[in-house]
């Protein structure tokens, strides 16, 4: 480590330890656990973005593509555990550095790794609702339907995105059978989480900023923060004068906004941030 990333990595340990920290991570602290990201070195922004809302909600043959490639990529999601990151990150909380966590990933991992402060800013893979009469179940128990109707579907996909949607050709797409809610049997089914196109509720955003507004300082963990559902917490807190600390590899929107900048492994930082001060 170089002598200036040793003196921001100290300023970032002494900054959290201070206390009232609210931490926002995105997709880069799940990468250890086998979850990759949009953008970034196991990312660098896949060739098609995920599926929209639009699309979603205005095509029953959308809707069974999106389905057969999740099948495929949910076992992937289900079976990760979390990393040194995640845990560390609850450690933190543990301790009382950590006021909060607003994550923009969808894996849970946070809450496995022991956090309990935790907002899902897009919601979680875990919970499936149907559009067409509210009906929310458990995506395991989803999973077991979807295996009891796709016996011997089981394509290779070519890649995995954080959502849990598999990369499928059209070909092999072939052969794999949907299933309809089990109240109202409507082909509505969609995971609880918030789609490209989508918006936040606007309750949740709230929720967020009031957090963002309270606290000692704003810590921002493995997201680029291209888009602004991550953003908006980075220009509250730059606004009202909060310190704002930034542990990304590569650069993000909200650089100019960070007053500590570290382009480091989180498996190497957060760890070190449960050291003395």
């Amino acid at each position: 480590m170089t002598e200036q990333a040793a003196s921001g990595l100290a300023d970032l340990r002494a900054l959290v330890q201070a206390g009232g920290a609210v931490v926002l991570s995105g997709a880069g602290i799940s990468t250890d656990s086998g979850i990759p990201d949009y953008r970034g070195p196991s990312g660098a922004l896949r060739a098609r973005l995920p599926m929209t809302i639009q699309e979603f909600r205005g095509s029953a043959a959308a809707r069974r593509r999106y389905w057969a490639r999740s099948y495929l990529g949910w076992r992937r999601v289900a079976g990760a555990r979390p990393n040194v990151g995640h845990r560390a990150v609850a450690e933190l909380e543990r301790r009382g550095a950590v006021a909060a966590i607003i994550t923009q990933n969808v894996d849970g991992l946070h809450q496995a790794a022991g956090a309990a402060g935790v907002i899902e800013l897009h919601g979680g893979l875990r919970d499936v609702v149907c559009l067409a009469c509210g009906e929310k179940t458990s995506r395991a128990r989803l999973h077991a339907r979807l295996l009891k109707a796709n016996r011997g579907f089981a394509p290779v996909p070519s890649s995995l995105r954080p959502d849990g949607d598999a990369e499928l050709s059209d070909e092999q797409l072939a052969g794999f059978r949907m299933v309809g809610c089990e109240r109202c049997e409507a082909d509505m089914l969609k995971p609880d989480i918030v789609f490209f196109g989508e918006n936040v509720p606007r309750p949740r955003v709230q929720r967020c900023l009031e957090l963002v507004g309270a606290a000692n300082s704003l810590i921002v963990l493995g997201s680029s923060l291209t888009v602004m559902s991550g953003l908006r917490f980075v220009l509250r807190a730059a606004r009202d004068g909060i310190p704002i600390a930034i542990v990304n590899r590569g650069a993000t929107r909200g650089d100019e906004h960070a007053q500590i900048k570290l382009d480091a492994a989180l498996r190497d930082v957060l760890p070190a941030l449960l050291e003395p001060a």
